[in-house]
């Protein structure tokens, strides 16, 4: 209410004495009516605080208290003990986890309950399976009607395995698997030993590798007179991976279709349309042309014995090859859209990438499709001639477009004062080839800083580099390497063997003082040369020298590299040699690590050999009081290009998968959280499982 409406509630004579006295009353009631507007506020407010979808995020805690709301222990571990002991904070407390609560305590019992929770606690694609219906049982002899529902149900159920095939099916002992067990006496959510063919056992399988797509993108010529090819651009065997789809309701339980899951090549035989076309898991092209779903065939290519006839095109999703009718291998090459699997967003890839921070009079040039010039060695020409021109605009970026291969990328060469950030567009992964793969001498891409004047910087974002090494020179004082990938061992065989396991990376000969890696894999770098101030970072990366017993930081003679290193959430195959450290925390080191200098810096919830020669270690393992085979660093792979890359063994000490300072994994995974979404998902179902159930969580991935 405004004074205004007060003040005309009053009667005619009091206003009309208030105008003779100079208006004391309407100031008056404009204090009134102020204070009028805070109480109706207040009131409205309050009402507000009833609903959890309007409410103050002070009063989430106390709704959820009064429907009972359970907080998950991955939020409580991440508390502060100052912050456990003087109460929750609203934080801690997700309004939309409290509204979600009692929808579903509603449908407590349903099977699609669980596969929601997986997906709304802990970010995981699942599939429910229901053991019981499953179990092989003696089928009654009578005789039903066709429409005996009962009948229907019982042909439903799973049936042994039919020895008349010749293969056995796709998915066998998975969770999409048909075929009818015996009865396991162990319970599917036992900690010692769990079983899955129980009367009472419900199995959640989650799926914790991502799909990571590839779009229009082109494929790799292995034999130009066979038209052999693989998908990847880097000649190797990548399984080929579903990309997820929606499912239709709420109640729907998951198919092969809805989850990250391997493509099979019985399933892409039998169903192509649920994997192949535009905007789906794979689609292929033939110089301009899109192949239809018609021409294509699911083939087992491991020995490229097979040979598709007429217009056909083989596709083995299993290997992620691709045969053409022999002398049909089209001018203009062969591009693919798929997708391949890994644990996240690291490296060289499509996925979104925050944008590196700029200035407005930056010069922008674009290469490839859309953009002003086709090749990016000729845009780093055009870039130094305009750089001459105009010495005060010295900051640029050059934008990639598309997934093209870039061949003709030789040197950088960077006038004084330079500041250049090459980096990928969104969405895309341009790949930088330096050397061809029968290529008997790899090439080295030069980096080359000013000799004289102010040094120059360099922004190196979202690229795939393959084929050779960089090596860095000259008067640089920043390299800046974000979400690349320079493939260790510089190329790698079909089977995913580096071709040059023991060659460097990246080469830093006496150029930046500050080396700052993020979200990144290369192989091993060496740094020659000594500055006082030369310091090398390493976040959320990968460093991979290919063997423990191999070199993943050094000089280039193998000594300690005259740098200042931070590690931060990083893993590195190999080991690790530096003049001095700062801090390396929250990461995993796969071989021995010597620092000249043990009295300065510290090492964190790391996991780092026995042996090595580090400053004060602080919660470190393994400890001395430790088994050393119990506690021992096991990965689910460490081979560049496999799906479960760098990432920790399900078999591994709980004393390593929890032993960052958060609780959760250390190394380069560590953003992922998954110990802490693993806490969140058991809490969940253990208040969500039907009565009489007992639900075990089983990993597929």
């Amino acid at each position: 209410m405004t004074p205004d409406e007060l003040y005309a509630l009053l009667p005619a004579v009091h206003r009309r004495r208030d105008e003779e006295r100079g208006r004391p009353l309407y100031a008056l009631l404009a204090v009134i009516a102020e204070q009028a507007r805070v109480v109706q506020e207040d009131i409205d407010r309050l009402y507000d605080n009833w609903f959890i979808e309007t409410c103050d995020d002070w009063v989430a805690p106390y709704i959820g208290d009064l429907v009972g709301y359970q907080v998950l222990p991955g939020i409580v571990a991440a508390l502060s003990d100052e912050a456990r002991a003087t109460g929750l904070p609203a934080a801690a407390v997700p309004r939309r986890d409290v509204a979600d609560t009692v929808a579903n305590r509603r449908r407590k019992g349903t099977l699609a309950l669980l596969e929601d929770l997986a997906s709304g606690v802990a970010g995981w694609p699942a599939r429910v399976v229901e053991y019981r219906r499953t179990l092989a049982v003696t089928q009654p002899v009578r005789r039903y009607t066709s429409d005996d529902l009962d009948a229907r149900r019982r042909r439903a159920r799973g049936a042994l395995v039919d020895v008349r095939r010749a293969a056995p099916p796709d998915g066998t002992g998975g969770p999409f698997d048909e075929l009818a067990r015996t009865v396991e006496v162990p319970r599917a959510g036992s900690p010692r030993r769990s079983g899955r063919y129980g009367i009472q056992s419900v199995g959640l399988h989650v799926w914790r590798l991502r799909t990571h797509s590839v779009t229009r993108a082109p494929a790799y010529c292995l034999d130009r007179d066979d038209a052999c090819y693989t998908f990847n651009v880097l000649a190797v065997d990548t399984p080929l991976f579903t990309a997820p789809v929606p499912e239709p309701s709420s109640g729907h339980v998951a198919d092969e279709t809805n989850v990250p899951e391997p493509i099979g090549r019985r399933a892409l035989a039998e169903r192509p349309y649920d994997f192949y076309g535009p905007g789906k898991s794979l689609c292929v092209w033939t110089g301009p042309t899109r192949v239809p779903m018609s021409r294509i065939v699911a083939a087992d290519l491991s020995d490229w014995r097979y040979r598709p006839v007429g217009d056909q095109v083989a596709v083995d999703p299993v290997l992620g090859r691709l045969a053409l009718p022999t002398g049909t291998a089209p001018a203009s090459g062969v591009r693919v859209t798929y997708h391949h699997a890994f644990s996240g967003d690291l490296g060289g890839g499509e996925y979104p990438r925050p944008p590196a921070p700029a200035t407005g009079k930056a010069a922008r040039y674009r290469v490839g499709p859309g953009g002003d010039h086709p090749r990016l060695g000729e845009v780093l020409d055009r870039r130094r001639t305009d750089a001459q021109d105009d010495p005060e605009r010295d900051e640029a970026i050059v934008e990639i477009t598309g997934n093209d291969v870039h061949e003709d990328l030789t040197d950088i060469r960077l006038a004084p004062g330079d500041h250049l950030t090459l980096r990928a567009a969104d969405g895309f992964r341009p790949v930088v080839r330096l050397s061809g793969r029968h290529d008997d001498h790899p090439r080295v891409l030069l980096i080359e800083g000013p000799e004289h004047g102010r040094p120059a910087r360099l922004v190196l974002d979202g690229l795939l580099l393959t084929g050779g090494g960089v090596r860095v020179t000259g008067r640089i004082s920043h390299l800046t390497v974000r979400h690349c990938t320079f493939v260790p061992g510089w190329a790698l065989t079909p089977g995913g063997t580096p071709l040059a396991p023991d060659a460097p990376s990246l080469e830093i000969a006496g150029g930046p003082v500050q080396v700052d890696v993020r979200h990144s894999v290369l192989g091993a770098v060496t740094v020659a040369g000594h500055h006082e101030h030369s310091r090398v970072t390493l976040h959320d990366t990968v460093l991979d020298a290919g063997r423990r017993e191999s070199t993943a930081l050094s000089d280039p003679y193998g000594g300690p590299a005259g740098v200042l290193l931070t590690v931060r959430r990083t893993t590195v195959i190999g080991s690790v040699r530096a003049r001095a450290a700062d801090v390396l925390e929250n990461s995993l080191f796969d071989g021995e690590v010597r620092i000249a200098r043990p009295d300065q810096g510290a090492v964190r919830f790391s996991w780092v050999p026995p042996g090595s020669r580090t400053p004060p270690r602080i919660h470190c393992r393994p400890e001395p009081s430790d088994d050393p085979a119990r506690v021992a660093l096991r990965f689910a792979a460490t081979r560049y290009g496999l799906p479960g890359y760098v990432r920790l063994a399900d078999g591994c000490a709980e004393e390593i998968r929890r032993g960052a300072d958060d609780g959760g994994e250390p190394g380069a995974l560590h953003h992922l959280f998954e110990p802490q979404r693993e806490d969140n998902l058991r809490t969940r179902l253990a208040e969500y499982t039907p009565a009489g159930c007992d639900t075990g969580l089983f990993f597929v991935t």
